[in-house]
């Protein structure tokens, strides 16, 4: 907590549990960025929309659901170490 109050730009966000396909979103555009935006030569903007389309859909085709593998005890256990907390305050 000394560490972010000397750092007042700083701020933590805790994500809701509910709200944990947020990962799987930002996985999504991180490989539609490296595989197909950064690799590519787009000429127009529906050019560049039309791309991403396409990748989303080849992506949908093959889609596989996703097992969590982590308990959340031991997801709030490691946060309350990273925060040199009490395992019980993060609960």
């Amino acid at each position: 907590m000394k560490w972010l109050a000397d750092r007042p730009r700083w701020t933590l966000h805790f994500t809701p549990t509910s709200a944990s396909w947020l990962n799987a979103v930002e996985g999504l555009f991180s490989t539609t960025t490296r595989w197909k935006i950064r690799r590519g030569v787009f000429k127009s903007v529906p050019q560049l929309e039309a791309e991403i389309a396409r990748y989303i859909k080849e992506h949908n085709r093959a889609a596989k659901p996703f097992d969590w593998t982590k308990l959340a005890k031991a997801i709030f256990e490691k946060l309350a170490e990273l925060l040199n907390l009490p395992s019980e305050s993060v609960h």
